[in-house]
């Protein structure tokens, strides 16, 4: 299939990546030409970094990177596409104008995609004349490595759009996990009510951040603690997710001020530098200070 992917940020690059290591011909889209080349170059990074730990050929390499082009042309972009995923920031409107966008250049047997953690996709289906075609993909970050993708099926979408999103996905050799459009689908609610949780233990000096991950870690058999993964998924996100999830699901999900205060200080986990963890080229190397007092 020929597949657009808008928005060249960590999700949609990954997204871009996989598409094309599976032997799609994939477009990558964003606002201008260095968001787009900073995205096709974090794509570079990742396969040359595949290649030195031996995950990825250097033939593979080479044909996932002949399978990409880059284009800052909206229009260019998605017009010839038989799937189109936006991955653009979990801003609910931008999301409906990207969508929109797209509807009217794209085929109208093309499937429209939204990769959303959180938020309503039959909201955004809504804001489109064929709504039918819309759907979820939840990729997971980083996507190039995280095999599970949620395909969020919204109430107006269609039993051919649901089939071809789990074709697609699994194609890409990921496991499918089919879900009902309701807040925060399965993963997110779960996820982030953790990750709450245990910013609490934080807040009120039950454990170190270390330790605290260590225990999911080592005593849940979880690839990375709750804490650790807030800092990569990004702690602003995390706080955007936590408040709508509290609008939709109640007060279980409220942020704890710890989250509230660290966002304000720009301290929002790898992206910035400083999180729960103090980062230092892409590596968690020790805990921040324990500012919550």
């Amino acid at each position: 299939m020929r597949i657009t992917v808008i928005g060249a940020g960590s999700m949609g690059h990954g997204i871009a990546q996989v598409s094309a290591a599976a032997g799609h011909d994939v477009t990558l889209n964003d606002v201008n030409q260095q968001r787009v080349q900073d995205g096709l170059d974090s794509i570079e990074n990742n396969l040359a970094e595949g290649v030195e730990r031996g995950k990825v050929s250097e033939k593979e390499r080479e044909t996932t990177l002949e399978n990409i082009e880059g284009s800052a042309d909206f229009e260019v972009a998605v017009e010839d596409a038989d799937f189109v995923i936006e991955a653009v920031p979990e801003d609910i409107e931008l999301k409906k104008d990207v969508l929109t966008d797209a509807e009217e250049i794209v085929d109208k047997n093309a499937v429209i995609g939204t990769n959303t953690s959180s938020l309503s996709v039959t909201e955004l289906a809504s804001a489109l004349e064929h709504s039918e075609r819309v759907v979820g993909v939840h990729f997971f970050n980083p996507p190039h490595i995280m095999p599970l993708v949620e395909v969020i099926i919204a109430e107006q979408t269609d039993e051919e759009t649901e089939q071809a999103t789990v074709d697609y996905v699994e194609n890409l050799g990921k496991e499918a996990v089919v879900v009902r459009d309701t807040a925060g689908f399965s993963s997110s609610r779960l996820g982030v009510i953790l990750g709450l949780e245990a910013m609490r233990m934080v807040e009120t000096g039950v454990a170190s951040v270390s330790d605290i991950d260590t225990s999911m870690r080592e005593g849940y058999n979880h690839p990375m603690g709750p804490l650790k993964l807030t800092d990569v998924v990004g702690l602003d996100v995390r706080l955007d997710i936590a408040e709508y999830l509290t609008e939709e699901l109640g007060e279980r999900f409220r942020p704890p001020q710890i989250l509230r205060r660290k966002v304000r200080a720009g301290k929002l986990g790898k992206k910035s530098g400083e999180g729960f963890y103090v980062w230092e080229d892409g590596e968690a190397v020790r805990p921040a200070g324990e500012d919550h007092r």
